[in-house]
């Protein structure tokens, strides 16, 4: 039965890879291997185990919080934020993919979506980049990686599913995540400097004389406009959690709430807005939820075959020390993440792992903003990195594949380097 277990596991893995689709292979294979090694009576458990994961109300906060997240995309707040920021690092060598990096942290703290980030900043920033002679590499690299802020600092999507996967508080991950976030952020900008100050050919400075256009008129009314805004809708969302007056689904509802206000604010807002903004919702929600389903019979089946007691009691008797466990769980999320998504990275490979980690007692809360920080690199790596995949779906046509995949290593190192960091000095997420 154990052996059955992990033949299922290989199985599935292996038809993902072929491209079958997720949600029907996770479901149908599962089904195949259940009924014919465990019986038809054996699924008299599923019915509620799915309505377990229906009836979450954790998991009400991933339709809010991709509802939010593309209704700011139709707001307009980003080009707004990104012009007002520029100019205000525009005398610095790389002012410019600076304000790239803190803008695409901001919109992280606002949606939590990568895509929408992405193709935001794409269409906004990169071709000023390009007509301010940045290096191509540089401005995709700085694009598509802060984009993927928004798998990391709160409010997460990411954190959210590991939280109902992991069974641990999505309140907890979002404020052990804060932290590791704002330093990411931090390492970006300084490799910008390094950069700039290297090859200040690549990176030049806005000219004078166009900062001080901008400045003409209403200048404080600019600013205040452009950040005051955003800054009041991530308050209301991250200041809710973290203060204790709402759960993170009620935060997201505030959320989405907050998002059409600004939407309205902005002038942006009708009924053709918010037809594409619910259809976008619905489309992708449907996907992470049929998605989970498909993973809830996997879990069932390999738990019924063994395969969970089968792993610990494997690891127990080699005499696995926890931290070189985690070296081997963290180097297979890697390497999963150059073929397959994070959501089926999140729903297959976790709950196999979970069993063990929770039997070694390790703390769930690390684990967690380790595998987030894991998968965030995911959206960045060939040749299936998401944010690259949106990235080029919305650059000039000059801009390569090449380009995005030689512009990306810096940045994919960066993250590799600051997730090492955060595995030997976990304290660095228990500050709030």
């Amino acid at each position: 039965m154990e052996i059955l277990a992990l033949i299922l596991f290989l199985c599935i893995f292996i038809l993902i890879l072929a491209g079958f689709p997720v949600a029907f292979t996770l479901g149908g294979i599962s089904v195949l291997f259940g009924y014919f090694a465990l019986g038809p009576e054996f699924f008299n458990f599923l019915p509620s185990r799915i309505m377990g994961v229906m009836g979450n109300v954790v998991l009400l906060a991933v339709p809010l919080f991709i509802y939010m997240g593309i209704m700011l995309e139709k707001s307009g707040l980003a080009e707004n934020l990104l012009e007002s920021m520029a100019m205000l690092f525009g005398k610095v060598k790389g002012g410019l993919a600076i304000s790239v990096v803190i803008v695409g942290a901001m919109l992280a703290a606002s949606t939590g979506i990568v895509g929408a980030t992405v193709i935001t900043m794409g269409l906004i920033s990169l071709p000023t980049m390009l007509k301010r002679n940045y290096s191509i590499e540089l401005s995709t690299g700085i694009i598509a990686s802060s984009g993927t802020l928004g798998q990391i600092i709160p409010p997460s999507v990411v954190l959210v599913l590991l939280g109902s996967v992991m069974n641990v508080s999505v309140g907890e991950l979002f404020k052990a995540a804060l932290l590791p976030g704002l330093l990411l952020v931090l390492l970006y900008v300084v490799y910008v400097l390094i950069y700039a100050r290297l090859y200040p050919h690549k990176a030049p400075a806005i000219p004078a004389e166009e900062i001080a256009r901008f400045r003409q008129g209403n200048y404080a009314g600019k600013l205040v406009k452009a950040f005051v805004l955003p800054f009041l809708l991530i308050l209301a969302v991250l200041g809710s959690i973290f203060g204790g007056w709402a759960t993170p689904t009620e935060a997201a509802a505030v959320g989405a709430m907050g998002a059409t206000l600004l939407t309205i604010i902005q002038g942006r807002f009708n009924i053709k807005v918010l037809k594409e903004v619910m259809i976008g919702t619905t489309h992708l929600t449907t996907m992470v939820f049929v998605i989970l389903l498909g993973a809830t019979t996997f879990a069932l089946v390999f738990r019924g075959l063994g395969g969970d007691r089968y792993l610990v009691n494997l690891i127990q008797t080699s005499n696995l020390e926890p931290h070189h466990f985690l070296l081997i769980v963290m180097i297979v999320v890697f390497v999963a993440g150059f073929f397959i998504d994070f959501i089926e990275i999140v729903f297959i490979i976790v709950p196999v792992v979970l069993p063990i980690f929770t039997a070694m007692k390790v703390d769930l809360i690390w684990i967690g903003i380790l595998l987030a920080l894991n998968l965030q690199t995911s959206f960045l790596t060939p040749p299936f990195g998401f944010s690259l995949f949106y990235l080029k779906g919305v650059a000039p046509p000059k801009v390569t594949t090449a380009h995005l995949y030689r512009g990306i290593v810096p940045f994919v190192f960066i993250q590799l380097v600051f997730l090492l960091i955060v595995a030997l000095f976990p304290e660095v997420l228990h500050w709030l």
